[in-house]
C-alpha cells in the first residue's frame, strides 16, 4: 500500500499568458525561446492577440479556478493554501515558489491544467518545477504533481455537459468535432496523447447522451512548427472542407483539448474555424470548456484526496483505469529534435 504524504498546500501550474498590448512581444519571447517558429507564424500569433487587446483569457480563468477551489477546499477540505504559477507569464512559477517558501511550505501538490499525457503538457511542466525549485534554493518546497486526468468523472463530465448544451442548438444529426492542440508527430509518438484524446471524446459522447450513431471525429488545430516538420492531423480546417464536400450544413466543435479558454480556442476556434465554416456554408457552434464548472472544481479536490489518502478512492471512467501518480523518468520524453 502507498504510503500517505503530507501536504500542506496546493499550487495550480498553468502555461500564463500577455495582459496587455506591451507584454505580447515578451510573453511570446519566453513561448518561443529555442524553438525555430518561422517569423510570419510568430507574428501572426502576436496579431491574434492583439486583436483581443492583447489580453489572453487564461489568465483570468486560472484567477476564477484558484477562488473556485479555494472555496472547493473551505467547504469540503483538505484545508490549504491555494497558490498559482506560470510557465511563460506572471506570476511565474519561480516568484510563486519563492512566495511559497516564504510562507513555510515544506510539501505541496501541483494541480498542472492539463488533461493529457505528453511533453509539453506532463513532462515539461516537471521540468519547470524543477528550475523553480533550483532557483528558489535548497529549502525550496517539494512539489508532487497530481496525475493526469483525462477520464476522470468530473472532467468528462464538465465536458459532457458542455457539448449537451451546444449540441441542442443544432440539427441532432450534426457531427461533433473533438479538437485539441496539435503536437509534432515525433512528441506524439513518445506518449500516450492521442489514445488519451479518443479515450475522452468517446466517453464524452456518451456521458452526453448523444445518439451512440452521432458521428463524431478528433482533429487537431494550433500547429505552430515549420510547415517541413510532420504535425498531427487532420487540422480542423481541412476537416471541415471535408465535411461540407459531404454536404454537411452544421457541426458542434467541443475543444477537450483544453480546460479553460486559451488565446487558441478564442482565435483560433472563434474566429478562424468560424469565419472557415461560414465560408464552407456550415454552422459552426462551439462547446465550452471545463472551466470552473463545479464538477471539475470538484475533481481536483478529489485528486488532492488520492495523495492524501492513497486507500481511497482512485475515479476513472473507461478500461484504462487512473493513470500513475509519479511519472518515470523516461514518460514523454523530449523529442531528439524540438520543433
Amino acid at each position: 500500500m502507498p504510503r500517505a504524504v503530507e501536504y500542506d498546500a496546493v499550487i495550480v501550474v498553468s502555461f500564463g499568458g500577455p495582459e496587455g498590448p506591451d507584454d505580447v512581444d515578451p510573453f511570446l519571447d519566453n513561448v518561443l525561446r529555442g524553438r525555430p517558429v518561422p517569423p510570419e507564424r510568430r507574428a501572426a500569433v502576436a496579431a491574434h492577440y492583439q486583436r483581443f487587446g492583447g489580453r489572453s483569457p487564461i489568465n483570468d480563468h486560472n484567477r476564477a479556478l484558484v477562488a473556485a477551489l479555494e472555496g472547493e477546499l473551505a467547504a469540503h477540505g483538505p484545508a490549504m493554501p491555494v497558490y498559482w504559477g506560470n510557465r511563460n507569464w506572471h506570476p511565474f512559477l519561480a516568484d510563486t515558489m519563492a512566495q511559497m517558501h516564504g510562507d513555510g511550505v515544506r510539501r505541496a501538490l501541483a494541480f498542472v491544467t492539463s488533461a493529457y499525457a505528453s511533453y509539453s503538457g506532463c513532462h515539461q511542466y516537471l521540468d519547470d518545477i524543477a528550475r523553480a525549485r533550483q532557483a528558489v534554493g535548497a529549502d525550496a518546497p517539494a512539489i508532487d504533481k497530481l496525475r493526469v486526468f483525462y477520464n476522470h468523472p468530473g472532467f468528462i463530465q464538465a465536458n459532457a455537459d458542455a457539448l449537451r448544451a451546444a449540441a441542442a442548438t443544432v440539427d441532432a444529426s450534426a457531427p461533433v468535432i473533438f479538437t485539441a492542440h496539435s503536437i509534432p508527430v515525433s512528441m506524439a509518438a513518445t506518449c500516450d496523447y492521442v489514445a488519451q484524446l479518443h479515450a475522452t471524446a468517446a466517453l464524452v459522447m456518451e456521458a452526453a447522451g448523444l445518439p451512440p450513431a452521432a458521428p463524431w471525429s478528433v482533429v487537431f488545430q494550433s500547429r505552430s512548427g515549420p510547415p517541413s516538420v510532420p504535425w498531427l492531423g487532420p487540422d480542423i480546417g481541412a476537416h471541415l472542407a471535408a465535411r461540407a464536400a459531404e454536404g454537411t450544413t452544421a457541426v458542434v466543435v467541443a475543444p477537450i483539448g483544453f480546460v479553460a479558454d486559451h488565446m487558441e480556442v478564442v482565435y483560433d476556434l472563434d474566429v478562424e474555424a468560424a469565419e472557415g465554416a461560414d465560408k464552407l456554408g456550415i454552422t459552426l457552434v462551439r462547446a465550452a470548456t471545463a472551466g470552473v464548472h463545479p464538477a471539475f472544481v470538484t475533481m481536483i479536490r478529489q485528486l488532492i484526496e488520492e495523495r492524501l489518502d492513497p486507500a481511497g478512492p482512485r475515479r476513472a471512467m473507461g478500461p484504462d483505469g487512473p493513470y500513475h501518480d509519479v511519472c518515470r523518468a523516461d514518460c514523454c520524453p523530449l523529442p531528439a529534435a524540438r520543433p
